[in-house]
């Protein structure tokens, strides 16, 4: 069984254009070798017909269940990267390829990368696919709602593995560096055999994409940067996102916020996320516009949105890389205590952006989305973060893909609303304490439901308004003369 899955596993590779045909013995033997085998029959084997994803798995199941490596997570993911790495061609060739590729066109190079980190299942398009995904109706328009399930738990082995091993690797210094390329992993560490970056150079600097190995969004893309640098969100920030704009206008991006509580998960490595993809905040109407004295060729107005965007437009990148910083460095150090926004306590800076840059109908556009992280004693977490009393649905960070609209929520809620549901359809009696005001103001509200599907729809509509409500916890200038006084202070 085990040849004719790697016989069916060449065979999708080969469609895939992940090899030619010249490359198949070469390919077969390096699988061979990772799998503990020495020879292949010499009769014809029949190949297996499945997905690459699920031809992989197969492999692996047989390594675990012939002992070639122990049934715990960081081995099996290991093995899976080295043998799809027999697959993938090296780093320069990819590139040139991609380069080859932008010669006819942007989208031709970014559809060559896509599909060869799907095929390659650094993509891991299986464990996506476990990812529940709906869209809800809001006031603000149809949110992305996704509870994440894609990235798999960790055994009790795996997890006493990696509290034994001493820490002492420093190499590579984050996930986000480009030494991830090929990178075999460790105990703790994740495999990047088959991961590849292409080059993008970038304002006088060498930045490298990749796209995300969890995507939540299509064509979800990383831009990051050569050297390892913490974030910062400056000038230079707004000039490469728009001249990436220009290099690929199919593509948005955008960046976390460069303080904590407010940013991302990873801030310990300059880098920005792209892709193509029409979020619910590009969508936004405008809720009004105002005019920036300084640049008159400049249309900027105040998004229709739950958090505080900012929206300028303009046919020229100079202009808006100036307006943009003009508006950051201003921003850095405003303050207006009736709307809670205080800039500094005693050094410590509150105030910084997450920038979103796009280019639509001729015009280059930059969002930028006004954050603060202060914190109080009634607000411990952030007062423009999610409240306590949406902590049972989000309590983490509300980053770039939160801050456009789609809810990336914890995969605890399968259950708990799955709970919920039979709560509603009288099935259960009890739910979790942290859920249990919520689900007994829903019963009061609509009362005992009778079909399942019916409660499942309402459970997602009102997981909708939830979100909303997190995201208007973020908002800081939640009035709009709130707003108009910051744009005075713009124009002073």
């Amino acid at each position: 069984m085990v040849y004719e899955t790697l016989e069916g596993l060449l065979a999708k590779a080969l469609e895939a254009d992940l090899i030619e045909a010249a490359d198949t013995d070469y390919v077969r033997n390096q699988v061979l070798n990772l799998l503990g085998l020495e020879s292949f029959p010499e009769e014809r084997i029949e190949p297996a017909n499945d997905t690459i994803p699920n031809l992989l798995e197969n492999l692996i199941a047989y390594a675990v269940e012939r002992e070639v490596i122990l049934d715990i997570f960081d081995d099996k993911e290991i093995l899976s990267a080295s043998i799809m790495n027999c697959f993938v061609a090296r780093p320069s060739a990819i590139n040139a390829a991609f380069n080859e590729k932008y010669a006819q066109s942007p989208i031709a190079a970014t559809d060559f990368f896509y599909g060869l980190s799907k095929n390659s299942n650094y993509i891991q398009m299986n464990r996506i696919r476990k990812n529940i995904s709906y869209k809800a109706d809001t006031p603000y328009g149809q949110m992305d709602i996704t509870i994440n399930l894609s990235k798999p738990e960790k055994d009790p082995e795996q997890i006493r593995r990696e509290r034994e091993m001493k820490q002492t690797l420093s190499y590579p210094k984050c996930l986000l560096c480009k030494e991830n390329e090929g990178y075999t992993g460790r105990i703790g560490y994740p495999a990047r055999a088959n991961h590849r970056v292409v080059t993008i150079p970038l304002t006088g600097e060498n930045w490298y994409l990749q796209y995300s190995p969890y995507v939540y969004y299509n064509e979800h893309s990383i831009l990051l940067s050569e050297e390892h640098r913490d974030m910062k969100i400056d000038r230079n920030s707004f000039e490469r996102l728009l001249a990436f704009t220009d290099l690929f206008p199919h593509y948005f991006i955008g960046s976390n916020a460069d303080l904590p509580i407010v940013g991302g998960s990873i801030l310990s490595h300059d880098h920005y996320q792209a892709g193509r993809y029409e979020f619910a905040m590009t969508r936004a109407e405008d809720a009004f516009g105002f005019s920036l004295d300084a640049y008159p060729d400049i249309a900027a107005s105040v998004v229709k949105w739950p958090m505080s965007v900012i929206r300028l437009k303009a046919k020229e990148v100079h202009s808006l890389v100036n307006a943009a910083d003009d508006i950051l460095q201003v921003w850095r150090n405003y303050s207006d205590s009736s709307a809670d926004v205080l800039a500094f306590t005693g050094d410590t800076p509150h105030n910084t952006v997450t920038p979103i840059a796009r280019k639509r109908d001729g015009l280059f556009e930059i969002d930028l989305v006004l954050r603060n992280n202060r914190t109080t004693e009634e607000h411990p977490s952030g007062i423009f973060h999610p409240h306590a009393d949406v902590h049972h649905i989000k309590k983490e960070n509300i980053g770039l893909i939160e801050v456009m609209g789609l809810a990336v929520l914890p995969p605890r809620l399968k259950e708990e609303l799955a709970e919920i549901q039979e709560f509603l359809l009288g099935n259960a009696h009890k739910v979790a304490p942290f859920h249990l005001q919520w689900a007994e103001q829903l019963k009061a509200q609509y009362g005992k439901i009778s079909l399942p599907e019916d409660a499942e729809a309402l459970l997602q509509k009102e997981l909708g308004k939830k979100f909303v409500r997190v995201l208007e916890d973020a908002g800081v200038l939640k009035e709009q003369e709130a707003f108009k006084r910051f744009i005075d202070a713009l124009n002073r």
